[in-house]
């Protein structure tokens, strides 16, 4: 019967698969970054209502200006043309209103932006550190795998001088 030598267990070799420590907190700002991402939906959706809010309040605006014009050229009394000129005042002070409004929205749109930006430039940052301490790993794992290789070399070179 042949006497097998005993090789030395390289199930050690693939070593410990690659966990990264600070992969909750790179969660979090994954989350975050999600979170901000929908802010910037909502205030987008905010503000393109705004605008189209502003444009209603300019065309309300326009028709009175005509009415009041027609309102002028017939024979219509006093109490009618300071009707037509209240509603058109009234129209105006809208319109400034949603302008305000608008421009309230596009600051904060601005807002959500640059929040979306910070989010997305932390969590960035830990997706380059992450991938860096992969590498990292990867490189000991190799390491590792060659020293035990080269001791099994050297075991078996051992062995068959013997």
């Amino acid at each position: 019967m042949k006497s097998v030598a005993k090789q030395p267990n390289t199930s050690g070799m693939r070593g410990h698969s690659f966990r990264f420590r600070l992969e909750r907190v790179r969660e979090l700002r994954e989350h975050r970054e999600d979170l901000a991402k929908q802010a910037l939906a909502v205030s987008l959706a905010d503000h393109f209502r705004a605008e189209e809010e502003l444009r209603a309040a300019e065309d309300r605006i326009a028709s009175a200006h005509a009415a009041q014009l027609d309102a002028a050229k017939s024979t219509s009394n006093v109490t009618d043309l300071i009707a037509h000129q209240a509603y058109i005042e009234r129209a105006e002070s809208d319109r400034r209103a949603t302008k305000h409004d608008l421009e309230c929205r596009e600051t904060e749109v601005a807002d959500r932006r640059d929040a979306l930006g910070r989010a997305s430039r932390d969590r960035q940052a830990l997706e380059r550190l992450k991938e860096r301490r992969r590498a990292e790993h990867a490189l000991e794992q190799a390491r590792m795998e060659g020293l035990t290789l080269d001791e099994i070399a050297i075991n078996n070179f051992r062995r068959s001088t013997a």
